[in-house]
């Protein structure tokens, strides 16, 4: 099959007569979702828990930045996980876990998103820590920052505007 020259994408006919893209591989018809989790019998319910990694040994400043600054209180670790470091910060709903990573390296993109009741205040508290707090596009619906953890990971905080 020829190359394509850069830029334009190639077109062929699948069986059904509509245009699919160059690779070579059988069109799948899926099944809805709803008929894909009938025919498992299970479906996910909900999330439990949110886990980022950070580096040994830096549990205060954790602490320091979840339960301090973002007001998430920190619960005790079952005694046999414990021993792995880290901590677990929680309130109702909201479980946010951090977990030791031997080889650590923050997620920069990947993130949890928080709502939050104030957004303006909590951008002051973190700033007047120290964070770096920055804007991005608009998300329609919501007040958002981003900020870093004190190990490099991203959190998106989000307020919902009134209506």
């Amino acid at each position: 099959m020829p190359v394509p020259a850069e830029g334009k994408a190639m077109k062929r006919r699948s069986r059904e007569g509509e245009p699919s893209n160059t690779r070579r591989h059988k069109t799948v018809k899926h099944r809805s979702a709803t008929q894909s989790v009938r025919s498992l019998g299970m479906h996910i319910r909900r999330l439990d828990h949110v886990q980022l990694a950070m580096p040994a040994g830096r549990e205060k400043e954790a602490r320091a930045f979840y339960q301090e600054l973002l007001g998430i209180p920190e619960v005790v670790k079952p005694r046999h996980l414990a021993a792995r470091g880290g901590c677990w910060f929680e309130h109702g709903d909201l479980k946010v876990h951090l977990g030791v990573e031997a080889d650590f390296s923050p997620a920069r993109k990947a993130h949890p998103a928080f709502i939050v009741d104030d957004l303006h205040n909590l951008v002051q508290r973190l700033r007047s820590a120290g964070y770096r707090v920055v804007t991005d596009q608009p998300l329609e619906g919501y007040d958002r920052v981003y900020a870093e953890d004190p190990f490099g990971n991203r959190i998106e905080l989000m307020q919902p505007m009134e209506v």
